[in-house]
């Protein structure tokens, strides 16, 4: 069954984009585009649609402003350039939160998204819940929330994950939030030719490694470009020096 669509963005250019990677998918049909919030209600109006792509930040009023003046709301997927209202699109049960530019693989993952929802297997938004599907590359960005906060980060930023008990503490930036993942679950899922597993407590991105020295008992004792300085142990060092051509 075909979808109907409405782009709201006030960003003509950023309505063209999104048209032309919509093409790919039979099953929506883009019946509408709209700048502003106002716009947008006048359009959502006249076509009814089934959900609509919908930009934050537009001139006048925002797109949370204008779904409250909404009775019933279709789905919503947000597009915008800044992650800061992630939290507050999914308070709102967005569909997903996707960054500009917009990547089409994370576009194929919301239109999948939808598609679930429709067939009642959505789930609601866990910590880490970009970790728990199919195999992750460096390029791929992930939705890491830690209580009140939350983050979309390219997977290629994370320089390390670290076990804590039931938890995995993520790191990147400045920042460390807690996942409820296991590290094992995770090793899984990550491109094992930029991540490492170092020992049983550390997963490290080979990339933000600054140093490496010899350890005691034929291990190694790795540096990040954060300043963590993570063991490898006897067995793995074995592995990394193979890897890295040591």
């Amino acid at each position: 069954m075909v979808k109907k669509v409405i782009i709201i963005d006030d960003e003509r250019l950023a309505r063209n984009e999104l048209r032309k990677l919509l093409v790919e998918y039979p099953e929506i049909e883009v019946v509408a585009e709209a700048a502003n919030a106002d716009e947008g209600i006048e359009k959502i109006q006249e076509f009814h649609p089934d959900l609509i792509f919908l930009d934050i930040q537009m001139p006048g009023k925002t797109g949370f402003d204008m779904l409250g003046e909404l009775d019933h709301a279709p789905e919503v997927i947000f597009t915008t350039a800044y992650d800061e209202y992630a939290l507050k699109a999914f308070e709102v049960n967005a569909l997903d939160y996707l960054l500009k530019p917009i990547e089409p693989k994370r576009l194929a993952d919301a239109i999948q998204k939808m598609e679930l929802s429709e067939d009642g297997q959505d789930d609601l938004v866990q910590e880490g819940q970009n970790l728990n599907r199919g195999s992750l590359g460096e390029n791929d960005q992930v939705f890491v929330k830690d209580g009140e906060r939350c983050w979309f980060v390219k997977l290629s930023d994370i320089r390390l994950f670290e076990s804590v008990g039931n938890y995995a503490k993520v790191f990147f930036g400045q920042n460390k939030p807690l996942i409820l993942k296991s590290l094992n679950a995770l090793e899984e899922r990550l491109d094992s030719r930029l991540f490492f597993r170092a020992n049983r407590k550390h997963i490290v991105n080979l990339r933000m490694i600054d140093k490496v020295e010899p350890y005691f008992n034929g291990g190694l004792l790795l540096e990040l470009k954060g300043g963590e300085k993570v063991e490898v142990s006897r067995r793995q060092a074995v592995r990394f020096k193979e890897m890295m051509s040591l």
